[in-house]
């Protein structure tokens, strides 16, 4: 099943191609929300924080694998609103190869340097024999994440956001049977948790890839008249490598306040890990609909419509502003509830310290839901550098006011939290100023 999103209504065309993607995503964050609270309420709170600082370790070296997947994946919607078939198709091999290679490279690195990794995480001497057990088995995942995010992109730039929903279903509920039995019932600690993730990944990434196969052979089935062209590798790996930089900053910023957040010690660890589960859960919603923008705008953008592109703009952001501050609304009210989900309710100070992590953050929503929308934009409009400069904006001031204000008596861990809408707020501004500024050039069809 394929969609063309340069015909139709606006807003329904793009809501309608988005819900997928965000309920798909949704499932995907059920993976680890899965892990976290299972192990949560089994284990407790210092194989939480293991398992929760094990998570931003994760997110970081998954999302080289993400970014390649997403720039690739609008690479191919530019194609596809061009009608350019052949193109797409030694499109999608390099892409294929490109992102094999990297997954095999990342392997190499993760194992013979994790010894390296989780001292650079500022990991408590208590929590280093559990970590080690997570990370083991939970990265022998990567392989099946790299399938599922290539074809899921594949799949999306042709307008098909509903497969990859379905097959993140299964193996989502798969997981969070996989972990009841395997934690719970056969006492298999945090590598049982690890490997019902891994298991369940593998499922949905070969599921999606066999369903690829078989319903767009004419796009997968490659022989002598579609070679592997090095200038195609190349061609998706610049137009990759900056949305790729882009998804790596941002994690990486993630695990430098990890490691600050760690020398707190594990109650902060633990407050931490619940909350950042709950906060990606909040806002993923409105970073789908920022990548499902995305490729709006690219299969628009291939197809000369503009006119169409800046109708869609303004709709967007209209969308994403009322959800974030209804989402905005339910965490801070819901804040303490949420937070008992993941920790018994007798750990009181960790639950304190969730609480107030989520109402700071929770309150600032709609600033990173406009910076979604500005990523999606600046990458479909062949401009993926500028989804660069927005993060180390938003990350790198992130960064650097939390070791700030986290040394200010009066502030302390509150400081690490307010750095992080600080950095929203800085990047939004000159996301909207730069638009304002080039938007006849952003719209140019010649360059």
């Amino acid at each position: 099943m394929r969609s063309d999103l340069t015909k139709g209504p606006l807003l329904k065309t793009m809501l309608l191609f988005a819900i997928p993607m965000i309920l798909g995503d949704l499932l995907q964050q059920c993976y680890n929300i899965a892990d976290t609270i299972i192990v949560g309420q089994f284990l407790g709170a210092d194989a939480l924080a293991a398992v929760g600082s094990s998570f931003s370790l994760m997110t970081l070296l998954t999302s080289i694998l993400l970014g390649l997947a997403m720039g690739s994946g609008t690479v191919f919607s530019l194609r596809f609103g061009q009608g350019k078939t052949q193109v797409l198709k030694e499109d999608i091999l390099a892409a294929f190869v490109l992102l094999f290679g990297v997954t095999v490279i990342l392997n190499i690195v993760i194992y013979f340097g994790m010894d390296s990794i989780i001292w650079l995480l500022r990991t408590p001497q208590e929590l280093i024999s559990m970590m080690k057990d997570y990370l083991y088995v939970i990265f022998a995942g990567l392989f099946a994440i790299f399938l599922y995010n290539f074809f899921a992109a594949l799949l999306r730039s042709l307008g098909n956001s509903l497969i990859p929903l379905v097959f993140l279903a299964v193996s989502c509920f798969l997981n969070i049977g996989l972990d009841l039995w395997f934690v719970a019932g056969l006492h298999l600690g945090v590598k049982g948790a690890a490997l019902a993730t891994v298991i369940s990944q593998y499922v949905s990434g070969i599921g999606i890839g066999i369903y690829a196969k078989r319903k767009s052979s004419d796009l997968l089935r490659f022989d002598s008249s579609t070679p592997l062209r090095i200038h195609r590798v190349k061609e998706i790996f610049n137009f990759s490598f900056l949305t790729c930089l882009q998804q790596s900053i941002m994690n990486l910023g993630i695990v430098a306040v990890q490691g600050l957040v760690n020398s707190f010690g594990t109650t902060v660890m633990a407050a931490f890990a619940a909350g950042v589960k709950i906060d990606a859960f909040a806002y993923l919603p409105v970073q789908d609909f920022g990548n499902a923008f995305s490729i709006f705008v690219a299969q628009n953008y291939g197809a000369q419509k503009v006119r169409r592109i800046k109708k869609g703009i303004q709709g967007a952001f209209l969308v994403s502003l009322l959800f974030s501050f209804f989402v905005s609304g339910l965490i801070f009210i819901f804040a303490k509830d949420l937070m008992t989900l993941f920790i018994d309710k007798s750990q009181t100070e960790v639950i304190l310290e969730g609480m107030t992590y989520l109402r700071i953050e929770g309150s600032f929503y709609f600033m990173i839901g406009a910076l979604f929308l500005f990523y999606g934009l600046y990458r479909a409009l062949k401009k993926p550098g500028m989804s660069v400069i927005l993060t180390i904006f938003s990350l790198g001031t992130r960064v650097v006011l939390a070791y700030t204000l986290s040394t200010i008596p009066a502030l302390g861990l509150k400081g690490i939290w307010w750095s992080i809408p600080i950095g929203w707020f800085l990047a939004d501004a000159f996301g909207l100023f730069y638009f304002v500024a080039r938007r006849k050039k952003l719209f140019d069809l010649s360059s």
